[in-house]
């Protein structure tokens, strides 16, 4: 058991997962220093009114994008390894805590619901335009993967991140692809209703 330095928010990072964090209290500014500086990983823990979450993701920080005058910062981060919070502890400015890691299942998935992920992720990609890079089909957590280039709601995003299996959690994914697929053609059709007035151009 370690002890990590936490950064709680109202977002869940996955592994592999990029996101841009905007550095702003003193405390924090404390808490990235000291990783750049030992270039070390923080924990980030999705927490709201009702606290902090069981269960986070370690975060690298990949790029400082903006430094200001004032010391607060941009930064680009990447989702790491998993962990249990088994203890939250005090003595930092920060917020720090006892993890343990969390290790998946022996529970691979299966070639043909990768195959149907990936298969409407593209389908995904192309209703809304995004150039986004299709993640690597041979990646073990290709869930992650998959999942951390979707916007998705931060409890479909916890119960992935607490799943140890990744054939279930290809499985998930699959199911939230396909919903994303639904809402994004009825965005469309409801655009191209708005671009006739819902009227037929009969040239």
């Amino acid at each position: 058991m370690v002890e990590l330095g936490l950064f709680p928010l109202g977002i869940v990072l996955l592994p592999t997962e990029q996101l841009p964090l905007h550095i702003f209290e003193d405390r924090y500014k404390e808490l990235i220093s000291e990783c750049l500086a030992a270039d070390a990983e923080f924990g980030l823990v999705y927490a709201d009114d009702d606290g902090i979450r069981d269960v986070g993701t370690r975060a690298r920080i990949s790029e400082v994008l903006t430094r200001f005058e004032d010391g607060r910062l941009n930064i680009l981060v990447e989702g790491g390894d998993r962990f249990r919070l088994d203890e939250l502890t005090d003595g930092r400015a920060f917020q720090t805590g006892r993890v343990l890691p969390v290790h998946d299942e022996d529970d691979a998935a299966d070639a043909v619901a990768i195959e149907e992920a990936l298969r409407i992720f593209g389908v995904l990609r192309e209703l809304t335009g995004s150039e986004v890079e299709v993640p690597d089909p041979a990646l073990p957590q290709l869930s992650f993967a998959l999942a951390g280039k979707v916007e998705l709601p931060h409890d479909d995003k916890l119960v992935l991140l607490r799943e140890v299996s990744e054939r279930r959690r290809i499985e998930l994914v699959q199911e939230l692809l396909e919903h994303a697929v639904l809402t994004a053609q009825r965005v469309r059709r409801a655009a191209e209703r708005a671009s006739t007035n819902g009227r037929v151009d009969l040239g």
